[in-house]
C-alpha cells in the first residue's frame, strides 16, 4: 500500500487526543514518538516504568546523560518538577489507577478490545513486561500500529491468535489507514483515508467494521 500514513503521522494523530495535563505512559519503541507531537497549548506529563515522572525530549546527540533514560533505554531530559522514584513505586502508580492514558504498540487487536503486543518467537522477548499492568491500570488504553502486517495480513481481528497482553482493554486504535473505536465488542470506524474506499478498508480488516454516524476523513500534516 503506497497511500498510507507514516509512523510519525500515526503518532501525530494519536497525540491530538491527549488532554492537557494528562499523565501518560508511552510504550517502548514506536509509541515513544507520540511525545514529539503535543498540540500547542497542551502539556502532557510523561511517566516511565523505570521511575521518572515529567521527563522531556531527547537531548542533542553527544549531550546525553545515561543516568537519565526511559524504559526503552533512550536518553531523556527533565522538565521542571520532574520526580524520580523506585521501580516498585512506579508500578504502584500504574496499578493504582493514576495514569490517564497508555499508548502502546500491537501485533494484534481483537474487536472486543483484547490486545496482543508481545511474543516469545525468534525475535520475541522472554516475558510480557509492564504492558499487562498498563493495560489494566491506565484509565484509557490506545494502540498505534500499521493496519496490516509486513506480509499484508490484518492486525485487527475478530480474536487474537498470539499471546494476549490484556483482555477487553483497548478503546481506540490509530492505524496507518484509519481511526477505529472499540465499543460493545465491535470495531467502530471513526476516520479513514479519503483515498481508501470502505470496501477496500474492510478487505484489510479481519473483523467487521461498524458505522455509527458519519466517518470523517483522516487528515494529518506532513511530519
Amino acid at each position: 500500500m503506497s497511500d498510507k500514513l507514516s509512523n510519525a503521522q500515526i503518532a501525530w494523530r494519536a497525540a491530538q487526543d491527549i488532554e492537557d495535563g494528562a499523565y501518560v505512559n508511552l510504550g517502548i519503541g514506536f509509541p515513544e514518538m507520540v511525545a514529539k507531537f503535543q498540540p500547542p497549548g497542551r502539556a502532557a506529563i510523561f511517566h516511565t516504568e523505570n521511575g521518572i515522572l515529567n521527563f522531556g525530549e531527547a537531548p542533542p546527540s553527544g549531550q546525553e546523560d545515561w543516568d537519565l533514560i526511559n524504559a526503552g533505554k533512550k536518553a531523556v531530559t527533565l522538565k521542571p518538577g520532574a520526580a524520580f522514584f523506585h521501580h516498585a513505586d512506579s508500578f504502584a502508580m500504574v496499578r493504582g489507577g493514576h495514569l490517564d492514558v497508555a499508548i502502546l504498540g500491537a501485533y494484534q487487536v481483537a474487536e472486543n478490545g483484547d490486545l496482543a503486543n508481545w511474543s516469545t518467537g525468534p525475535k520475541g522477548v522472554p516475558a510480557v513486561g509492564g504492558a499487562m499492568d498498563l493495560v489494566h491500570g491506565a484509565k484509557r488504553v490506545a494502540v498505534i500500529t500499521e493496519h496490516v502486517t509486513k506480509d499484508g495480513k490484518p492486525k485487527l481481528l475478530d480474536h487474537c491468535t498470539l499471546p494476549v497482553t490484556g483482555l477487553a482493554c483497548v478503546t481506540r486504535v490509530y492505524t496507518s489507514l484509519a481511526v477505529i473505536d472499540i465499543e460493545a465488542g465491535h470495531f467502530v470506524l471513526r476516520e479513514k483515508l479519503a483515498s481508501l474506499s470502505l470496501d477496500a478498508l474492510q478487505a484489510l480488516t479481519g473483523a467487521k467494521l461498524h458505522l455509527r454516524g458519519g466517518v470523517a476523513d483522516l487528515i494529518v500534516p506532513e511530519v
